[in-house]
């Protein structure tokens, strides 16, 4: 079996993993980091999303062999200490969750987006927003809570 080496959250990691197992599996059951979740099983949902040298993608998607000396953020990795990183505090403050099985991936996808675009439009949050999947809310919170954690981020 192979061994992956990675940076996750600021910490070198490795492990013996099946060249078939994914980001996802790796982060949750390797290292036991379950704040990165699995919904659909076919890219489709988002809740998986993880920073990957400072871009989103859906670790449902990405073998953890690609992710062989990558700097890995996942939500775990967002606040520091008690302090919630400024995507997650409007998150909290706007209300932009219901049950919060989706929340890590929006919050992740959301950093990305500001990452690239520092004052987003609703428009052009809600394209963003395309590959996250909510099934409890209407957008209209979650919309609303990035566009207040772009300017708490200094868009």
């Amino acid at each position: 079996m192979p061994t992956v080496s990675m940076k996750v959250n600021g910490v070198d990691v490795s492990g013996d993993v099946e060249a078939r197992t994914l980001l996802v599996q790796f982060l949750r059951e390797t290292l036991d980091m379950t704040g990165t979740h699995v919904g659909c099983d076919t890219s489709q949902c988002g809740a998986c999303c993880v920073l990957m040298n400072g871009d989103s993608v859906k670790s449902c998607s990405v073998l953890a062999v690609q992710a062989e000396g990558a700097e890995i953020t996942t939500i775990e990795g967002l606040a520091n200490g008690d302090e919630l990183h400024p995507m997650q505090d409007a998150f909290r403050q706007n209300h932009g969750l219901q049950c919060g099985f989706c929340t890590p991936g929006m919050v992740i996808s959301a950093i990305d987006l500001v990452s690239k675009n520092p004052k987003p439009t609703e428009k052009e949050v809600r394209e963003w927003l395309e590959g996250n999947l909510c099934r409890c809310t209407g957008y209209h919170n979650i919309v609303k809570a990035i566009q207040a954690g772009a300017q708490a981020m200094g868009g």
